[in-house]
């Protein structure tokens, strides 16, 4: 039978950078399709029948080891093919390990782990190798192996002077069309050797084909049933397609406001009234613009939900009503409640128009993950892990501009944005109140540190983690927790963060269930308004704070000069990049690699990561997509994603809540905008419940952490993890933090 197409089949055990790897061969290999089974799918007896369909077998990097089961699944078998099932097989990092002690070989452990760590590569310059020079590839390893049958030939190694010796890093079996590979062809910081030797395997796998007399079968219904669709596919569900109701028109006034100050104008809106709910996302520093602050109805439909609950909570005022979830998930139920929220006629210029705002907690990423949560979780945070309101009402601050954008969504609203037209007008004739008008009783305010002994355990575990090849890194955090006197309002308190740590992506969120206040730094995911949306991710890993002679380039020099520091911000970028394939297909790039920016405080290293969608595409929640399938935020779990996250569950004794999550917006024009939920605290209860409370105290919490690699220094992390918590600290009195 002609083959019309090459097939491959990739056997992904559970790991962050499959779809990175499906990707890079859908270029190496021309007019190929890629299907994608995990390891644990299928038994080797369920998959034999469908090798007929297949060019050929990709066995993708894992966690783990590829001497235990749970690891590698099906994967053992697969080298044990009989003839007449045989095909070529190109295996990576654990697909290469297996393919090597499957045959002879023994697993080792290096003696210096190898993280996204950038190494070269010496090599035969024959075979998979063949017509290249010299090679750099990034390595994420703690385990190698070493072969000691003569049906494992030796192609390529990595010489780690002073630390593991000389280490394989690419073999072929000698009878066999078995290939494989240690490093990671698929990063973004290996060179053009990692696509040049997946299409050097894909000529001698077909010349194999060929020299067999080896041809395919076409997918049968049956096969399709078990094998899913081809990758990438997007469901194109014609419910999340353009609404077919006729949308609202965005009624838009502007006021040119020369010094305005948002603190201000939400004063003027009542944010002081605290027994009411009030939003604001803030744009307190550079490189932030547009602040939003949003003019909460009483009918305005705030959405609730916990992960497990059979329904979803909808408040309106005073009013309660549970819709329940028969067939669908949270994520799709909100989807389709944004589905005719549509809108027109809003100023292009302004990110928001309307639509939902608020936060998703960490939990809610975990359970995307199939991860399991803690049993007792709502005994102990009472916060919802879907907490948005639906915004008719907004004010967008453009601080660039110095213009105030007054728009709503309802028809026929021009006496409120009369209203509210006025109030700024006269506002802009007043000189700015923005000062320090509260005075911390810092004497009062007792900080509860997490124990010393049990973080530093911690991090000893999770190195351990490290070293046996579950996961590359792990972002170990915890909470402190802060008592302090009622006196001070949320909102003051929200001012002195402002102050003390300006923030591009601060928040001051006052539902009735939940106060968070937020300077963080790091906005996770941002998507333009279709037609022709794009996805853009900012993951920040390297941080040094400003002094006396810390110029840019003495950042430049610490942070981008350090392999640590690299490395961490490396494995992130792999890992994000893996999250946007999986739902946008190819059209992903690195657009910016940890390049130093400056902010208020800080010198930080970024990289910037950004995606379009397929041309066609219909659906208006493809963004939504996006951030459903890239929770919980990388930077906040490590790589790979799932394993990570199951071993953080098993090292920390209770839910992150809302830090680590994301807070933002989804705007009723299709784009959207989230910030990683850090440099935050939050507290136990209701401002209304405040009010009644007879304590004199009040208690929040703030979580901080660090990313822990191999090379972490468990005093160092320490300290890092208190540094973190000071810049929130100053909203409560407390400056430092003494362990």
């Amino acid at each position: 039978m002609t083959i019309q197409r090459p097939r491959l089949l990739l056997i992904d055990s559970y790991d962050s950078f499959t779809f990175n790897l499906s990707a890079l061969f859908r270029i190496a290999v021309p007019g190929c399709t890629v299907h994608i089974i995990h390891n644990d799918r299928l038994t080797i007896n369920g998959l034999l029948p469908l090798l007929k369909y297949f060019s050929a077998i990709i066995i993708g990097p894992g966690p783990g080891s590829p001497d235990l089961p749970r690891d590698i699944g099906i994967v053992k078998d697969i080298w044990k093919l009989s003839e007449s099932h045989l095909l070529p097989i190109f295996g990576v990092c654990l697909g290469f390990q297996s393919m090597v002690i499957e045959h002879g070989g023994t697993l080792k452990r290096l003696n210096t782990v190898k993280h996204g760590q950038v190494s070269e590569i010496l090599h035969t310059c024959k075979d998979i190798f063949r017509d290249l020079d010299k090679i750099t590839a990034v390595r994420y390893h703690s385990l190698y192996v070493e072969p000691h049958s003569e049906e494992i030939e030796p192609l390529a190694w990595a010489l780690d002077e002073g630390e593991n010796g000389m280490v394989l890093m690419a073999a072929r079996h000698t009878s066999r069309p078995f290939w494989g590979v240690q490093y990671h062809p698929e990063s973004v910081l290996t060179d053009s050797g990692g696509m040049q030797i997946l299409r050097n395997f894909w000529v001698l796998a077909d010349e194999w084909s060929r020299k067999q007399g080896r041809s395919l079968s076409g997918l049968d219904p049956t096969a399709m049933e078990i094998l899913g669709h081809a990758w990438p596919h997007l469901d194109s569900s014609t419910f999340l397609s353009t609404p077919v109701d006729p949308m609202p028109m965005v009624l838009t006034s502007v006021v040119q406001m020369p010094g305005v100050s948002v603190i201000n104008i939400c004063e003027m809106l009542g944010v002081e009234d605290h027994a009411s709910p009030f939003i604001l996302l803030d744009s307190a520093a550079k490189t932030g613009r547009f602040s939003i602050i949003a003019s909460i109805l009483p009918v305005s439909p705030q959405i609730m939900y916990s992960v497990g609950d059979p329904n979803v909570m909808l408040k309106r005022g005073s009013s309660f009503t549970y819709e329940p979830l028969p067939d669908m998930d949270i994520w799709t139920w909100i989807s389709r409640f944004m589905h005719d929220a549509g809108a027109y006629q809003g100023r292009p210029e302004v990110p928001f128009w309307g639509g939902l705002i608020g936060s998703l907690s960490y939990e809610l990423g975990v359970h995307s993950l199939d991860v399991p949560l803690r049993h007792n979780r709502r005994e102990k945070n009472p916060h919802y892990d879907v907490n948005l309101v639906y915004i008719q009402r907004s004010l967008v601050v453009d601080t660039v501009e110095e213009k105030v954008y007054i728009q709503s969504l309802l028809q026929d609203d021009f006496a409120w944005i009369n209203h509210i037209f006025s109030g700024l007008c006269s506002l802009s004739k007043r000189r700015s109140t923005d000062t320090d008008s509260a005075t911390m009783k810092c004497n009062l305010t007792q900080v509860h540190l997490p124990d010393r002994a049990s973080y530093i355990s911690n991090i000893h575990k999770a190195q351990e983690f490290l070293r046996s090849g579950d996961s590359y890194e792990l972002c170990l955090t915890t909470h402190t927790r802060i008592s302090s006197p009622r006196s001070l309002s949320s909102w003051e308190r929200y001012k002195a963060l402002r102050r003390s740590n300006p923030a591009p992506y601060s928040a001051y969120l006052r539902f009735n269930s939940a106060t968070f206040l937020s300077s963080s730094p790091e906005r996770f995911l941002s998507y333009s308004r279709p037609p022709a949306s794009q996805c853009q991710l900012r993951p920040i890993k390297g941080t040094i704070r400003k002094g006396p002679g810390v110029t840019r380039a003495h950042a430049e020099q610490a942070l981008r000069g350090s392999p640590k520091e690299v490395a961490e911000n490396l494995m992130i970028v792999d890992l994000i990049r893996h999250d946007l394939h999986g739902v946008l297909g190819l059209d992903v790039d690195v657009t910016q690699f940890c390049a130093i920016e400056e902010y208020e405080t800080v010198w930080q290293m970024v990289s910037v990561i950004e995606g379009r969608l397929p041309s066609g595409t219909k659906r208006r929640d493809v963004g939504w997509e996006v951030l459903k399938r890239s929770l919980p935020p990388g930077s906040m779990t490590g790589a790979p994603k799932k394993r990570s996250v199951e071993i953080l569950q098993t090292l920390e004794n209770e839910d992150r809540s809302l830090y680590s999550g994301v807070f933002g917006y989804w705007c009723v024009g299709g784009g959207g905008d989230w910030s990683v939920a850090i440099r935050s605290c939050f507290k136990n209860e209701s401002e209304s419940e405040q009010a009644q409370n007879s304590d004199s105290m009040e208690n929040w919490v703030i979580g901080a952490g660090g990313a822990i690699t191999a090379l972490s220094d468990s005093e160092g992390e320490w300290n890092e993890m208190l540094l973190k918590l000071e810049s929130v600290l100053g909203c409560f009195g407390a400056s430092k933090a003494r362990g």
